[in-house]
């Protein structure tokens, strides 16, 4: 058995397309809708009750548009608002998790860092899963504030974006970090700029495309994979602007795309 419907994928703004790609990469026939809640970015900054209902709004108006799963393309909306989805919805629900477990096993300074918005930092179940880990390595924490803003303006090499990252990189070096997870969606598409902070010595951890393979095994448990032998689609809400979203997610998916509003 198979299902038609697509997959739906959102974020609180442009970074889960670095998820979405992956998931095009592993399942080109399937058909892809994403929801940019970018007007109301970054929710590293909200509080959980806001990003909860901002979730289950975006969980419901997908459902609406017949998708058989739903991928949280969203650290900070995995961290606080999945369970109550997962609750409340019955159709498959993936989420992000930062890459601590790899980060963990393969230091060899016993030391790895940890970028991330506040919200996710500060959340009970970022911090089990540092616990998890701790007796091994120490997990160092460093929220960015301002970099998901940079992310969404498309300041991805400017000057102003190059001194963020230094200045948040830099500490987790200096405490002697050979691992650097990155802990939101956005800053896969910083990894050039965090790579070069860093040194070559020091891996940047990302889990992009675990979270794909993670939404290709959910598809098969339920019997969900598409079988059309046709290329699948991509539909595009944001709540941003309407020219700025437009050539936010042509640029970051690689082609001209069209964007509908969505508040």
């Amino acid at each position: 058995m198979t299902h038609p419907g697509p997959i739906g994928i959102f974020d609180s703004g442009i970074g889960g397309l670095s998820i979405a790609r992956r998931i095009r990469e592993l399942l080109p026939n399937e058909n892809l809708l994403y929801v940019a809640d970018s007007i109301h970015a970054p929710y590293g900054e909200k509080s959980e009750h806001y990003i909860q209902q901002r979730s289950d709004a975006i969980t419901r108006f997908l459902m609406e548009n017949e998708a058989k799963a739903i991928v949280v393309a969203c650290n900070t909306a995995t961290v606080s608002a999945i369970r109550q989805l997962r609750a409340d919805y019955t159709l498959p629900i993936i989420g992000v998790e930062p890459g601590i477990k790899p980060a963990a096993l393969q230091s060899k300074s016993g030391v790895i860092g940890v970028l991330a918005t506040s919200q996710t930092l500060k959340s009970e179940s970022f911090n089990n899963l540092s616990r998890l880990f701790s007796e091994n390595v120490r997990v160092e924490i460093q929220p960015c504030p301002g970099l998901v803003e940079q992310i969404e303006a498309l300041e991805l090499d400017s000057e102003a974006t190059q001194t963020l990252v230094a200045r948040y990189v830099q500490p987790l070096i200096q405490k002697g970090a050979d691992h650097i997870v990155l802990g939101c969606t956005h800053y896969a598409f910083l990894a050039p700029l965090i790579r070069r902070a860093a040194g070559a010595h020091v891996e940047v951890v990302n889990t992009d495309m675990a979270v794909a393979r993670e939404t290709v095994r959910r598809l098969q448990m339920h019997n969900l994979l598409s079988d059309s032998p046709q290329a699948g689609s991509a539909t595009f809400w944001s709540s941003a602007e309407p020219s700025l979203a437009h050539r936010q997610l042509s640029e970051l998916w690689g082609e001209r795309v069209t964007v509908h509003p969505m508040r």
